[in-house]
C-alpha cells in the first residue's frame, strides 16, 4: 500500500469564453510548438503523466489497465496536446468532450524543468482557446491542495469560478 494524503479537491466551471476580452500571451521564447497528439502510444502518456504529475500525487491515471487508459485516451472526443519547447516536451493538456455540452480540462501540467517559466499559464490559455472552439456550454476543471500551489490562483485569474469543495484521501501507486 501506498502513502495516503488527505486534500481538498476544488471543482470550478466557466460558463462563457473568456478570450475575447484578453489579451493573449505570446508564445514562449525558443522554439515552442503545441501538437496534438491523435492516438498517443500509452507508454508516452504514462511518461507524461508521471514526469508531470509525480510531486502532485496524481494517481487515478496510474491505477488504469493499459486497456483502460487506451479507451479513455483514445477516444475521439478525448484530445491530447503535448507543448514542445525547443523540442523536448515541456507540458501537456488533456481536454474531454465525451459529455458535450460539458467540456472537461482533465489534466494541465508543465514539467519540472519549465515550472516558474510562464508556460503554465500560456497552456492554460491555449487549452481554453480549443476548448472553446468545441463551444460547450459549461467548462470544468478540478484542482487540489496537493497541486502547484499557485494552480488555483491561475485558473480563477483566467475566469473559472469555484462550484465546490470536498475532502478527500488519494494513495499513492507503486
Amino acid at each position: 500500500m501506498g502513502k495516503k494524503h488527505k486534500t481538498t479537491v476544488t471543482h470550478l466551471e466557466m460558463l462563457a469564453d473568456p478570450m475575447h476580452a484578453k489579451h493573449p500571451l505570446p508564445c514562449p521564447r525558443g522554439k515552442c510548438a503545441l501538437m496534438r497528439a491523435e492516438q498517443p502510444p500509452i507508454h508516452f502518456y504514462r511518461y507524461l503523466y508521471d514526469a508531470i504529475g509525480r510531486d502532485y500525487v496524481w494517481v487515478n491515471r496510474k491505477r488504469l489497465t493499459d486497456e483502460e487508459l487506451g479507451a479513455i485516451i483514445h477516444d475521439e472526443n478525448v484530445e491530447i496536446y503535448i507543448l514542445y519547447m525547443n523540442g523536448a516536451p515541456a507540458g501537456f493538456v488533456e481536454l474531454d468532450f465525451r459529455f458535450m455540452p460539458r467540456a472537461e480540462l482533465t489534466f494541465l501540467g508543465v514539467m519540472p524543468d519549465f515550472i516558474g517559466t510562464g508556460l503554465g499559464r500560456f497552456l492554460l490559455q491555449e487549452a481554453l482557446r480549443i476548448a472553446w472552439s468545441h463551444h460547450p456550454k459549461r467548462l470544468i476543471l478540478q484542482t487540489c491542495t496537493l497541486d502547484h500551489p499557485r494552480a488555483l490562483t491561475m485558473y480563477q485569474r483566467a475566469g473559472f469560478n469555484v462550484c465546490g469543495r470536498e475532502e478527500v484521501e488519494l494513495e499513492e501507486v507503486d
